[in-house]
């Protein structure tokens, strides 16, 4: 098993500090979300990016994955095309780096303000988009992983998505939080994603109340999350890709620091006896 960390992690630090705790923690790479603090645009930060990976990669570390914002569910035909070209703009970004991998979203729920369309047609309207920009992610040997998340938390509802996107450079991410919180065990998850799933992100988690629908992150273990078996089960599914850690600092401030978090995650997931 392979460990990384998204920079979501730290905002307040800098890509050397960065690449420095990463190696001294002993992770193996990196997932690149944030840079000096800001999320990443793939125009205006591209040499940020470049440099970036570069030291990265002089301190032994591999950038694992690009995590775009790019979503395809919105209603709007123009604003799903202004979508994929600025995910076209990332293939390139990560192609230029030999970055293989790129995150995706299918977007959030729809504004109850419109008529709501059937999950079949926003689904159609995920998988459209992911085919009309495959044939680039296939010729820059670039990953794009659709995350169990927001409207898309349902792995099922993911791998209905992928199952109407016939390349194997459309993939998925599975967020251990996510499909778990909307009722899904892990078996489940990894019965419906198969061999597309491409990247890992873990996290741990409680519910604020029982059997409340709002949830407060955890250091890993102290949750509700079955983290240490839906490591196992990807191990005996023969999931050889990395495991990063989404430790949310920048969108929840009031969690623990990456000082403290950050370490306590990589001990934990390298105690866990996964044979």
């Amino acid at each position: 098993m392979k460990y990384a960390f998204s920079t979501l992690a730290c905002p307040a630090w800098s890509i050397e500090q960065v690449a420095e705790a990463a190696t001294r923690m002993g992770y193996n790479g990196v997932e690149l979300r944030l840079l000096d603090g800001k999320v990443i645009d793939p125009v205006t930060d591209r040499l940020k990016v470049i440099r970036a990976t570069a030291i990265c990669r002089d301190h032994g570390l591999e950038v694992c994955a690009l995590d775009t914002s790019c979503s395809f569910n919105d209603a709007d035909p123009e604003e799903r095309a202004r979508q994929m070209a600025d995910l076209r703009i990332w293939i390139r970004l990560a192609q230029d780096v030999q970055i293989l991998l790129l995150r995706v979203f299918g977007g959030p729920g729809q504004p109850e303000s419109v008529p709501q369309p059937s999950d079949q047609e926003v689904n159609e309207w995920v998988a459209q988009s992911l085919r009309h920009v495959a044939p680039e992610a296939e010729q820059a040997l670039v990953t794009i992983a659709l995350e169990t998340h927001d409207a898309f938390s349902s792995a099922r509802r993911v791998a209905e998505v992928l199952r109407a996107v016939d390349s194997a450079y459309v993939a998925a991410l599975w967020d251990s939080h996510h499909p778990y919180r909307v009722g899904e065990t892990a078996q489940e998850v990894i019965a419906v994603l198969g061999t597309r799933l491409a990247h890992v992100h873990v996290k741990d988690a409680r519910r604020v109340t029982p059997g409340g629908s709002a949830w407060q992150l955890t250091l890993l273990g102290e949750g509700e999350v079955p983290v240490r078996e839906q490591l196992k089960l990807l191990v005996r599914h023969g999931y050889t890709g990395y495991v990063s850690v989404e430790w949310e600092k920048k969108w929840h401030p009031e969690i623990a620091e990456p000082e403290i978090a950050l370490p306590q995650h990589i001990a934990w997931l390298k105690s866990i006896p996964l044979q």
